[in-house]
């Protein structure tokens, strides 16, 4: 079969066609240049139609149970007549470079509605688990109509940061055991965080509001992230299908607020101008890294500074020298 052209990309993901949409990330996703470029050109053909959904983060520890509370949630969503692209941020691993999860495996129900569409992404080793072509997917999900877009986290490392830099609203999904694991909370995930959300309520229902009562207290001694909102504290069960439909509600209501004030369309030019900046960032450490004369002399400069045969700081202007810089 012959390879769509762009013009053939674009019209399909216009159309909504699913398989459109899982090549145009391939495109994008891909590391040779050209391709890089191909994908470039296709998201500013598309990008008229993108920035009017609803971007959702979702992270939380490992076994807090993620994947089945986004399913349960996509799954009602998609049969009030919504359209729901999940972006499953899966790890790589370190030995054979492939992904671990399988999100679509972990989400079965969800994937087989035809109104929702499940893209697991390997994070290929970059910053808190993230893939670096998430911010374009979003964008093609959203051109192909999707309006609600929930990117889920690893819940490990820094991603939590990574992907609230990316959504209008950052979720966070705790267990209902407050004692240590609220001493053992990161406050930089606090301070992001839009909304707290205690999963398993099922189980015990009485932990599960001890420990949303203690992140509601926890939550005070900080200054919101918003003047405008005030993050709250919900329970659920995403296996039980319990108290979604508030969660859901939660997640209307900051929209609400947030469009309202303004605070929305500023935080997204924001977080567009950041992104630009991160990618300048990332293309210069390329060219850095790939620079001949800088790998030429690298090791050895490497093995000095180990040796502590010359200061961090004199090898770091050696190699900025030779890439051209003064």
């Amino acid at each position: 079969m012959a390879r769509p052209t762009l013009g053939e990309l674009e019209a399909g993901i216009r159309a909504g066609d699913r398989a459109s949409l899982a090549r145009a990330i391939t495109l994008v996703e891909s590391k040779r240049a050209d391709h890089q470029a191909q994908g470039r050109a296709l998201i500013t053909a598309l990008m008229p139609l993108t920035g009017r959904v609803d971007r959702i983060g979702i992270t939380g520890v490992p076994g807090v149970g993620k994947s089945t509370t986004i399913e349960a949630l996509g799954t009602k969503l998609t049969k009030y007549g919504r359209k729901v692209a999940v972006l499953a941020i899966d790890p790589t691993s370190q030995r054979h470079g492939g992904s671990i999860l399988g999100d679509k495996t972990r989400m079965a129900a969800l994937a087989a509605e035809p109104n929702a569409f499940i893209r697991p992404s390997p994070s290929s080793g970059t910053l808190g688990g993230v893939t670096r072509k998430t911010r374009e997917t979003m964008l093609l999900c959203e051109a192909a109509g999707y309006d609600v877009i929930i990117v889920e986290t690893v819940g490990v490392g820094q991603s939590e940061t990574v992907v609230a830099d990316m959504v209008d609203m950052f979720l966070v999904l705790m267990l209902p055991n407050a004692g240590d694991e609220l001493q053992g909370i990161k406050k930089g995930v606090l301070e992001i965080a839009d909304m707290i959300v205690v999963n398993k309520a099922d189980i015990d229902p009485a932990a599960a509001e001890r420990a949303a009562s203690g992140y509601r207290n926890a939550l005070h001694i900080l200054e919101p992230a918003s003047r405008h909102w005030d993050p709250p504290v919900l329970t659920c069960s995403g296996f039980a299908n319990q108290g979604l439909e508030k969660v859901w509600a939660m997640i209307e209501l900051h929209k609400a607020k947030l469009s309202d004030s303004g605070e929305r369309i500023a935080r997204r030019a924001d977080q567009q101008v950041r992104w630009m900046r991160s990618l300048v960032n990332d293309r210069l450490g390329e060219a850095f890294a790939n620079h001949p004369a800088v790998r030429a002399h690298l090791p050895a400069l490497e093995n000095d500074v180990a040796s502590s045969r010359i200061p961090a700081s004199a090898a770091a202007e050696q190699l900025v020298a030779l890439f051209g810089l003064t």
